[in-house]
């Protein structure tokens, strides 16, 4: 473990490649984060418990106890970014991985430039802001500081992920926003036509706030625009 001060952030690297996980120590250390490794998944899950790190970066193969599993555990305890590493190209894993609760992910293999932009994106939604307004649209609500959905006087439960694009549909309440502009500012990184995870946290919110996925009202896909969260739909 690197000593640390009151101003770094931690990251907790979850990966039983030493050599793959020892780079990606030594590359983030250098951008001034603390740094701790784990190779199993279960003592990742007890150390996520005890040493609460502000970022966990989990692959999805691990021994002792896979990445999805782990994670899916975690989240009942554990509610700040977790950062997927999938193999390359392994879409299934990548939708598992946002279906368990994961933030995001990154393919394998690792590109330290885009890995930092993640991580940093990551970081900088999770950062508490109480200049950050509520939104109240009918019967939607979102707090942004306590970081709770309800809709009409219910909880509803959905990922970090979600609450964060249902956020920046939400502040643009009317107006399509692109697929573009939302990979950008989820994933800090300019959309390639390929990317899925947006799509994917639009059908889980959808599912989630009772809009018909067939023909939905609440959240609309513009073709050509993007998405719109329609404002009389609440």
């Amino acid at each position: 473990m690197t000593t640390n001060n009151e101003n770094q952030l931690h990251i907790m690297v979850v990966e039983d490649d030493a050599s793959l996980s020892a780079w990606i120590a030594d590359y983030l250390t250098t951008h001034d984060y603390l740094v701790t490794v784990a190779s199993r998944g279960d003592e990742a899950l007890e150390l996520i418990k005890a040493d609460d790190p502000d970022l966990v970066l989990l692959d999805v193969m691990l021994p002792g106890l896979d990445g999805l599993n782990v994670c899916r555990m975690a989240r009942e305890f554990y509610k700040k970014p977790i950062l997927m590493l999938t193999a390359l190209g392994s879409e299934s894993d990548e939708v598992l991985g946002l279906d368990t609760g994961a933030d995001d992910y990154l393919s394998k293999p690792v590109r330290p430039k885009v890995l930092l932009a993640r991580i940093n994106a990551l970081l900088r939604r999770d950062a508490p802001d109480s200049e950050q307004s509520s939104i109240g649209i009918g019967g939607l609500f979102i707090d942004p500081v306590s970081r709770t959905l309800t809709l009409n006087e219910e909880p509803v439960a959905v990922s970090s992920h979600e609450f964060d694009l249902l956020t920046l549909l939400a502040r643009s309440a009317g107006t399509p926003v692109s697929r573009d502009t939302l990979v950008t500012e989820m994933r800090g990184i300019e959309y390639n036509g390929l990317d899925r995870s947006i799509d994917i946290s639009i059908s889980r919110l959808r599912k989630k706030l009772g809009d018909d996925a067939s023909a939905p009202a609440r959240i609309k896909t513009v073709r050509g625009k993007g998405y719109l969260l329609a404002p009389d739909a609440w």
